[in-house]
């Protein structure tokens, strides 16, 4: 899981444990502590991340039982991968291609809408500073947004939809917004408060890395 350092030995060694995890992913009951468990190993050790793209497309290539649980599991990997990192060139074009060909033949199928999903992410997508929280791999799962509390001064607390890509500042916008402060000269930010501290968030910072933080 994401708590917590980790030690990792070669990057070939990484990458056959990668790949075993890919293997026991079809098949799992409970696969988000091991989704979350490849994607830090892709955030800590970069050059994996390529080779996850290329074994994910691999293994939704064909697949014994297309729309089958071991095939959405994979299919949920790489939503998830989608939303955190972005491939090289030459791998995203050969995604691309794979979500294209998905969607055409398997049009309306749960196959097809994750593929619209991630080519919609891939968009969007910039990188992270933390892997998705557990919670936000579960509404990745579902492709949905994660609801987030906001406290504010005077005011009840505010929830507010929120994907992976949605940045501290389009929150505090949304905010100034729906408490009628549009008019105000003040100038408004989003705070972050553990128990050791309070600070301000960077208005580029994106939330889903706070609350993976907070986890």
């Amino acid at each position: 899981t994401a708590a917590g350092p980790r030690s990792y030995t070669t990057l070939r060694d990484e990458a056959v444990k990668l790949f075993n995890s890919l293997q026991q992913l079809e098949s799992e009951q409970d696969p988000v502590p091991l989704m979350q468990g490849v994607l830090q190993t892709c955030l800590d050790l970069p050059p994996l991340v390529d080779e996850i793209y290329c074994q994910l497309v691999k293994q939704t290539t064909e697949p014994p039982a297309p729309g089958g649980q071991g095939d959405l599991h994979y299919w949920q990997l790489l939503t998830c991968m989608s939303c955190t990192f972005l491939p090289s060139p030459p791998v995203l074009r050969f995604l691309r291609f794979h979500l294209d060909r998905t969607e055409n033949r398997f049009p309306a199928s749960e196959m097809a809408k994750y593929a619209c999903f991630i080519r919609e992410a891939l968009g969007k997508t910039k990188g992270r500073e933390c892997v998705p929280s557990l919670e936000e791999i579960l509404v990745l799962m579902q492709r949905q947004e994660m609801i987030c509390t906001v406290h504010c001064p005077g005011a009840p607390a505010c929830s507010v939809a929120i994907s992976s890509h949605t940045t501290a500042e389009e929150v505090a916008r949304e905010l100034v917004s729906r408490l009628g402060l549009s008019q105000s000269p003040n100038l408004f930010a989003l705070y972050e408060q553990s128990r050791r501290r309070e600070q301000p968030v960077g208005s580029a910072t994106l939330l889903a890395d706070v609350l993976t933080r907070f986890e």
